[in-house]
């Protein structure tokens, strides 16, 4: 009965973990009709139900989740012993994924990983772009990446990027015509191009820093975004002022197309760390991810 049940359970976990039908079958490659007919099988099998299904979710029910808690980790398990017993072969294979912020995934870790990946034809790698902090255990993530100071403390933190530190811009037309701020209260006078923050929603105060003092202003402008990629596009195109990752602004400002202002407003702080539970038995894959990312004075 196990040998028989064994693809219906992997079904089952993927189900109950994703709490879709249709996200569970495009994850592990099969049409929904067939995921949602196993499932069926097994619950006839075990003689329960096993997921609570309405027209809008699935969720699973008692022994579902009794079933989900002792069975998922050993699934886990023999799939990562199963990884590591093939690369004994020698080349790195298997899947790792990765959640990380639009900037560092755009700037650092693609890359990095461009190398990689065509070094390692049987390495797979899933970049997930998330601006929310989560929980990478409970999501199924083998490796986060955030800023240095917004890491888990439980966690094994290993540095990808250097120090790092914000930068406000903006073209000269701009400024020919508003002026260049001299303290950061000077942006009230000027169209400052914002940021929704995909978290909360709010709109996000540029925050500033001389002689030890914090300070954060709110201000206004004509256009918002939830991406610092199209503001630094706005910024561009000489529609106001932009605060942005100095890494990102860069090449704009040794192009002399972006000036940069407040410069001395803005202390650098810990750059991006990717990071991890500790694990017994790292995959040969998962540690040529790591390896490839970690930054190297």
């Amino acid at each position: 009965m196990l040998r028989d049940n064994l693809n219906d359970l992997v079904g089952f976990i993927a189900v109950a973990r994703e709490g879709s039908f249709t996200k569970a079958a495009a994850k592990l490659g099969i049409s929904q009709s067939a995921l949602s007919h196993a499932i069926s099988g097994l619950e006839k099998k075990l003689g329960i139900r096993l997921l609570a299904r309405s027209t809008r979710s699935v969720s699973t029910t008692e022994a579902g989740e009794r079933l989900l808690a002792k069975i998922g980790p050993k699934l886990d398990e023999i799939g990562e012993e199963l990884s590591v017993i093939g690369e004994l072969s020698g080349s790195p294979s298997g899947t790792i994924r990765i959640n990380a912020s639009e900037h560092p995934a755009k700037m650092i870790i693609w890359p990095k990983l461009i190398g990689i990946l065509k070094d390692y034809p049987d390495l797979n790698v899933e970049v997930t772009i998330d601006h929310k902090l989560i929980d990478i255990v409970a999501e199924r993530y083998d490796l986060g990446v955030r800023l240095g100071g917004s890491l888990p403390k439980d966690m094994i933190a290993i540095r990808i990027s250097p120090d790092t530190q914000m930068a406000v811009v903006g073209t000269k037309q701009y400024f020919d015509k508003a002026s260049i701020p001299l303290t950061p209260d000077d942006l009230k006078a000027h169209n400052c191009i914002n940021y929704r923050l995909p978290t909360s929603g709010g709109i996000y105060s540029w925050e500033f820093e001389k002689d030890q003092i914090d300070f954060s202003v709110r201000l206004r402008g004509q256009i918002t975004f939830n991406s610092s990629y199209l503001a630094i596009e706005a910024a561009l195109a000489g529609l106001g002022v932009a605060y942005l990752p100095h890494d990102m602004a860069q090449q704009y400002i040794d192009q002399g197309l972006l000036i940069r202002v407040l410069e001395d407003w803005c202390p650098p702080f810990s750059g991006y760390h990717i990071y991890y539970p500790n694990r017994h038995q790292p995959s040969s894959a998962f540690t040529t991810i790591v390896e490839a990312l970690r930054y190297r004075e």
